[in-house]
């Protein structure tokens, strides 16, 4: 079983880059500056950010089907972010460091199973979920805060 992980677009937030915090805050955006390596998860490039980086925190919708399961929460965007990860057949490290929560969604936007896993569970759990026909991509999420991470297709 083959897949694909997907950082977001940076279309979508690249005009938010260099606004001042007002502008930003008028926008229900907040800019934080990373202290310390993995604090801020960036969802563009899929990566930990390092110290002194600025992240952009903001809200994305992640399941935009009119269903029970439309969704929306805050994420981090690496402020400058230009180009979005795509891992074929890998997770990348943002992901496998951290509790996932996977849910598998149907093309119609509903959740046709989900579980948790960290680390070298989570490949298996993509192919136990990939399994069923009716998936047709996961969402992944962190665990702890429920924030979006990013999206896994099957190639």
């Amino acid at each position: 079983m083959r897949y694909v992980v997907s950082g977001l677009s940076p279309k979508p937030y690249s005009h938010l880059y260099g606004l001042s915090e007002a502008a930003l805050a008028e926008k229900g955006v907040k800019r934080y500056v990373a202290e310390a390596t993995s604090g801020f998860p960036d969802r563009i490039e899929m990566r930990n950010t390092y110290s002194g980086e600025s992240v952009l925190l903001l809200n994305h919708v992640s399941v935009k089907e009119d269903t029970p399961y439309r969704a929306s929460h805050a994420i981090f965007v690496l402020e400058g972010a230009e180009t979005a990860y795509r891992g074929e057949d890998e997770i990348p490290d943002v992901m496998y460091s951290r509790l996932l929560s996977l849910r598998g969604f149907d093309n119609k936007g509903m959740i046709v199973d989900a579980d948790v896993a960290r680390g070298a569970d989570i490949e298996p759990l993509v192919a136990r979920l990939f399994d069923n026909p009716r998936v047709s991509h996961i969402n992944a999420h962190y665990a702890a805060f429920g924030c979006y991470s990013g999206r896994i297709d099957r190639i």
